[in-house]
């Protein structure tokens, strides 16, 4: 007689595992009469459920890696910093609790996460803490406290919609963080989780705007999205309460905010849309013919070049035809500079300069942040410009960058009808 076990086997046609018992020799022969033998636990499933740990690749560029990191060092110290200063160095509170780390890996990691956001660590740190401190005073059991505190926090930052992951340990803390946390009582809540969160987030926002980083987070919303669904439906493929439907059927809550999802799934058509129409370059459809005006000149003679030349925008160039700016009809408009009259600010300007007369230049008012593209650049690389950024003229630069053409939306327009035709033709 075999010892009891059992072994893993699967008829010839079905591909349905499940266990028999074997007992003896015979039984198992007779099983084997009628059914093959099979692998135990095949490899290839073992391998396969193993490789399911493994971590996909980080495809975060190192520059952006060191900035968090130099991020976390000066959001920690200064968190810490602001305790010290607070509460000076003979309290009886600690200047950093645990869970402050945590919250830096998502403030300054993952600043883009749902989790991460200010109300996430405000609202979600204060509920646990409060409920941590509830559990500790109510249930003498440190083991039921503590499960039950971190089960209640989740709770409560669902029902707050303030999910932030540290916030259990902060839960945790509340409840298992000794005599010296259990000593403070509510006022755990106040010093050091409140003070601390807020010191963190400052320290985050600072930080974030002084690297040119969005924070808080808000997603880019693409600008032809704003337009009608059924417009968003014939040019994306999906409309946003498609998208929400979806997410609506997921069992899960998904770590991304959807309005980036809806973003990228827009930029990824865009991305296909160019993959299939790379012939042309912007050297092909660009306007050749390009009136420029140099810093100097006056706001007024630039108007009149616009009404002249029926354009809306003008590249502004150096002495060496390099692209310093460009100005549009809307920059003049907005700020009132052509025709009749020059703002009083002018006069005023003039005035302390002596000169009474002297009107706005095109240097004060042009602006400086231009996207440009190469001669040499598919024309689809156009396509993401005009359609989620608003350009409506884009300057085009040779190797050296200087300026050798415009080109708008009716140009790339025409240079994907054209590429259309000259595909349609090569079909057939």
């Amino acid at each position: 007689m075999w010892p009891a076990f059992y072994i893993i086997l699967k008829y010839n046609n079905d591909h349905t595992v499940f266990a028999v018992p074997a007992v003896s020799r015979v039984s198992f022969a007779a099983q084997h009469n009628r059914l093959t033998p099979v692998r135990i636990l095949s490899r290839s499933i073992v391998l396969r459920w193993f490789s399911s740990f493994i971590p996909v690749p980080v495809t975060v560029k190192w520059q952006e890696r060191a900035r968090s990191c130099l991020g976390a060092l000066l959001g920690i110290a200064f968190t810490g910093g602001s305790m010290y200063l607070l509460l000076g160095p003979g309290a009886n509170v600690p200047l950093l609790v645990a869970p402050m780390g945590a919250s830096a890996v998502l403030l300054f990691a993952v600043p883009a996460s749902p989790l991460a956001q200010p109300w996430s660590i405000i609202g979600g740190n204060l509920v646990s803490a409060t409920i941590g401190v509830t559990c500790a005073n109510v249930i003498a059991d440190p083991t039921l406290a503590a499960a039950l505190a971190v089960a209640l926090a989740i709770c409560g930052m669902f029902a707050l919609r303030c999910v932030h992951p540290p916030s259990g340990a902060v839960a945790l803390t509340a409840v298992l963080g000794g005599p010296a946390i259990h000593a403070l009582g509510y006022r755990f809540v106040l010093e050091p989780i409140a003070i601390q969160s807020a010191a963190l987030l400052v320290a985050a926002i600072a930080y974030h705007a002084a690297t040119g980083h969005r924070y808080p987070h808000s997603a880019r919303a693409a600008r032809g999205a704003a337009g009608s669904a059924a417009d968003s439906a014939s040019r994306a493929g999906f409309t946003r309460a498609d998208l929400e439907a979806v997410l609506k059927r997921r069992s899960e809550m998904l770590d991304i905010d959807p309005d980036d999802l809806e973003s990228l799934l827009r930029e990824t058509q865009l991305q296909a849309f160019s993959r299939s129409f790379n012939e042309l370059t912007c050297e092909n459809i660009m306007s050749r013919h390009v009136v420029s005006v140099s810093a100097t000149t006056r706001a007024v003679a630039a108007w009149a070049l616009l009404k002249r030349n029926k354009v809306k925008a003008l590249p502004v160039i150096d002495a060496s035809h390099g692209l310093i700016g460009i100005v549009t009809r809307a920059d003049l408009v907005d700020k009132r500079i052509f025709g009749q009259f020059v703002p009083f600010i002018a006069y005023i300007d003039g005035w302390l300069r002596g000169d009474a007369l002297r009107a706005p230049t095109v240097g004060s008012v042009m602006t400086t942040d231009v996207c440009t593209v190469k001669t040499s650049a598919p024309i689809t690389d156009l396509v993401p410009m005009f359609a989620n950024y608003g350009h409506h003229h884009i300057p085009v630069l040779d190797t050296a960058g200087h300026v050798v053409g415009m080109i708008t939306q009716v140009d790339l327009i025409s240079g994907l009808y054209r590429q259309t035709v000259v595909k349609a033709q090569q079909a057939a």
